[in-house]
């Protein structure tokens, strides 16, 4: 899967992008932030700086936080991508993604703010927003 090139494309069409997931795996985000964003869990792939268009014109772009902004069809409004701006990792919605191959759900974050009344079957790997914060300033336990 890493290497391989895969297409993807908003509900609408004007956005069309290629990116090269650096394998399989679906992550799912339980923050309010996604799931207002999303109407649920957000469930991004790690694609990380691999995401390319040829036009950007109806990409919109809201900053978010400090260290993170999500992206949008501006015709359509379908969600695209989730970007740490540090290093513009990228977290592309797995639903834009075509040929994604056999994806599976490795991960949760934010799992203290999951909701009730949905779970997913899948045993991932999950983890708090405090987890999940200290995991990426290099303190994790």
């Amino acid at each position: 899967m890493a290497g391989k090139l895969h297409h993807g494309h908003c509900l609408c069409g004007a956005v069309k992008f290629t990116v090269e997931p650096a394998n399989s795996a679906v992550a799912a985000c339980h923050c309010g932030m996604c799931r207002r964003w999303t109407g649920g869990p957000y469930l991004g792939v790690d694609c990380g700086t691999s995401f390319k268009t040829d036009d950007d014109t109806d990409i919109g772009i809201y900053e978010s936080s400090q260290w993170a902004e999500r992206a949008f069809c501006r015709k359509c409004g379908t969600t695209l991508f989730y970007r740490l701006k540090q290093d513009n990792h990228t977290y592309v919605s797995a639903g834009a993604i075509d040929d994604l191959e056999d994806p599976v759900l490795t991960d949760e974050v934010f799992i203290d703010e999951k909701p009730g009344y949905y779970s997913f079957e899948q045993d991932t790997k999950k983890m708090t927003g405090e987890e999940l914060f200290a995991f990426f300033s290099g303190q994790e336990s």
